[in-house]
């Protein structure tokens, strides 16, 4: 729980999340983890998708996509928290490099622990 507001999470603290990915800011996003936090992708080879634990896996994940898809964006539609959880939707787009434009709703799971995320899960519709 965090010294101030005896809780582990706010709505403050999961917008000021969403405004680091909104910057495409990677150090705010990976500065949002704890030390042995993990973000999962919804996409990747096993059931859960890609997991990417500790920092230095989190970065590796979103410096590469930041690159390549300058203008990825998340527009948050709904959210809610409930102890030490919280539930994100949004609405993601970006532009690949191929030119290819991406469109699909998602949301993340998240715990956290004193004001640092321990998991952040991420589940998306799959446009066909």
């Amino acid at each position: 729980m965090d010294g101030l507001t005896g809780v582990d999470v706010t709505l403050e603290r999961l917008h000021e999340i969403a405004d680091a990915f909104a910057r495409r800011d990677v150090d705010g996003i990976v500065n949002s983890f704890a030390e042995d936090g993990e973000f999962r992708n919804a996409r990747g080879p096993d059931f859960w998708g890609q997991s990417y634990k500790g920092k230095a896996a989190i970065r590796s994940y979103f410096s590469p996509l930041f690159a390549s898809t300058g203008d990825v964006a998340w527009k948050h539609t709904s959210e809610f928290i409930c102890g030490n959880r919280a539930v994100t939707e949004w609405h993601r787009t970006a532009t690949l490099a191929t030119g290819e434009k991406q469109s699909w709703l998602g949301c993340d799971l998240y715990t956290f622990r004193r004001g640092l995320i321990v998991m952040k899960d991420t589940y998306i519709k799959v446009v066909l």
